[in-house]
């Protein structure tokens, strides 16, 4: 029996006895999962000898990063010093219900005590500004180790999150680890299968779309024939991680609306932005989440980058054929893109309503990854850089969506990756000036929160730096990976255009 269908599992989650939900999900059992099990079977113990019988039987992971550092006088100089505190060592078999690993990885701090999978890559943005390629390239051996034995990168390393991914980066690590490891044939040709198995894992389904099926798991039939993608998961049950909560939520939707809920929610946090106004029907009410139904504008930049590294891998393996194969399907996806996403009166990429068969209203930052892309016009990219300036860039750097909820991922929040593929995107398109007020705007946020609490973030609040970022579903986490690795690569951008202002006086 699964560790959370247990009688144990749902007692201890129904109990209150943990704020968050995540803790025991993430509990290590002392001896195994199944001697518990069939313990609180035999015992049946009383709600007020369940925290006795936890004890006995399970410990709790360590969070090193939570522990007093030395005293650091910088931002980069505490992003340096928490690095090892991030690291974990490999895992040759699982713990709890963690799932084991080949090579030590790093994780983002706090709940966050193992990979997830998109943070790792903007995470890698500080570790190769760092020297630590070897590190990266020990991440991106991990995740070719989760998609050679179970198809695809899991949400994060446990079990609980096998029914679902998370934005596909692994070809972003490749890309990264590129200039490294491209004469090592072998390298190139176990990570571009790696990428072609992942690709296989986002298309499943594609040869049941047709008349009668518009979509199915993570494939979207578009009206012109064209194939995008949209998130999923393949359970329609509460989340282990967040039990309490979901079934709390559900309890007040009709019984036949529930498995639909119960899906959507677990495909926004495929998504990464777990939760914002994309995602619901009705702005600011989570039980109206519908995920689903939505064909999202950065998945899809993401799976057009995928079939470009895979193009480009197999064009490095002498197959010629393959790879055009996959620029035609990038191509195929560009033009699809476009066509129904693309707002010329906003100026901006929009989600695409799958049902309304029409482009939602929900203005968000995602549309930043088109830029990061590659995949805009030099028309469009003026226009989407007008809007960042005007709509989305605040006194203290990008707010995600112009939505203001009580969602994390929507205003007043801003989160390290969405800035990355912004900056990044900008400097793509020659938008330097632009890009430097976002960088600079997000290096003084991260400052200044680090005179007050001597630690780095996952989110702020970039509409007031005086407030600190809430929303969602648990505490503002400390650590932070992709904060300390955006971060740091914004450091490095400014010290790269100092040293040429300095060279060219």
């Amino acid at each position: 029996m699964k560790f959370e269908h247990s009688a144990l599992f749902q007692a201890v989650q129904l109990s209150g006895l943990f704020q968050d939900s995540k803790t025991f999900a993430d509990v290590i059992p002392k001896i195994s999962w199944q001697h518990a099990i069939e313990t609180y079977d035999l015992q049946k113990p009383e709600l007020s000898q369940l925290s006795l019988f936890i004890d006995e039987h399970f410990e709790y992971p360590k969070s090193p990063e939570l522990e007093p550092l030395a005293e650091s006088h910088s931002v980069e100089s505490y992003i340096d010093a928490l690095w090892p505190r991030l690291e974990r060592p490999k895992k040759t078999t699982g713990e709890g219900s963690l799932l084991p690993l080949p090579h030590p990885y790093i994780v983002p701090g706090g709940r966050f005590n193992e990979i997830y999978y998109w943070d790792s890559y903007f995470t890698a943005l500080g570790l190769i500004d760092a020297g630590k390629i070897d590190a990266v390239n020990g991440m991106l051996l991990n995740f070719t180790a989760l998609i050679n034995t179970f198809g695809h990168v899991p949400n994060g390393n446990r079990s609980y999150y096998l029914s679902r991914s998370q934005p596909p980066v692994t070809a972003l690590m490749v890309d990264l680890l590129w200039p490294y490891f491209c004469d090592d044939r072998d390298w190139v040709a176990s990570t571009t299968q790696a990428l072609e198995k992942e690709y296989e894992f986002w298309m499943q389904g594609c040869e049941e779309l047709g008349p009668h099926c518009e979509a199915t798991r993570r494939v979207v039939k578009m009206p012109c024939g064209r194939v995008l993608n949209r998130y999923w998961d393949e359970e329609t049950t509460p989340r282990p991680e967040s039990y309490r909560e979901d079934l709390h939520l559900a309890d007040s939707l009709p019984i036949e609306k529930r498995a639909d809920f119960y899906r959507s929610i677990r495909a926004a946090c495929e998504s990464g932005w777990d939760f914002s106004a994309r995602w619901l029907d009705e702005p600011d009410d989570l039980t109206s989440i519908n995920t689903i139904q939505r064909v999202p504008v950065d998945l899809n930049g993401l799976m057009y980058l995928l079939e470009e590294q895979i193009a480009q891998g197999m064009l490095a393996m002498g197959d010629e054929i393959k790879s055009q194969w996959y620029r035609q399907k990038a191509r195929s996806r560009k033009h699809a893109l476009h066509l129904y996403c693309w707002s010329n009166a906003r100026g901006w990429y929009m989600d695409y309503h799958i049902g309304d068969k029409s482009m939602t209203s929900i203005e968000s930052l995602a549309a930043s990854v088109l830029l990061f892309a590659n995949l805009v016009s030099a028309e469009q990219a003026q226009l989407m850089s007008e809007k960042i300036a005007k709509d989305f860039l605040k006194v203290g750097g990008l707010v995600t969506t112009l939505e203001s909820t009580s969602q994390q991922w929507d205003s007043p929040n801003g989160w390290a990756p969405l800035h990355w593929f912004s900056v990044k995107g900008l400097i793509n398109y020659g938008r330097y000036e632009l890009a430097r007020c976002i960088m600079d705007a997000w290096l003084a946020t991260v400052e200044a929160d680090f005179k007050r609490h001597q630690c780095l973030l996952e989110k702020y609040n970039v509409c007031d730096r005086n407030v600190k970022a809430g929303g969602g579903e648990y505490l503002v986490q400390q650590g932070f990976g992709w904060t300390n690795g955006v971060t740091k690569r914004f450091y490095t951008i400014r010290k790269l255009e100092q040293n040429l202002k300095t060279n060219r006086t």
